[in-house]
């Protein structure tokens, strides 16, 4: 496995916290944040769909195995 690096500064994570407590009380549904699902092998479509969110209508993007 070839070495990459991850930038997670595009997205400050100060309000995690309150998204995580929001979800689980059930005052919204996750799902209704997921705007899109991508493989953990498409990582590079994924961070580039996120970092062109508006472009992409890309609220919350999930990595999956």
């Amino acid at each position: 496995m070839g070495t990459f690096t991850v930038n997670t500064r595009l997205v400050d994570t100060v309000t995690t916290p309150m998204l995580f407590k929001t979800v689980q009380s059930k005052k919204t549904e996750s799902k209704k944040l997921i705007a899109h699902r991508f493989k953990l092998a498409q990582m590079i479509e994924a961070y580039d769909t996120f970092e062109h969110a508006a472009k992409e209508k890309a609220l919350k993007v999930i990595l999956e195995n």
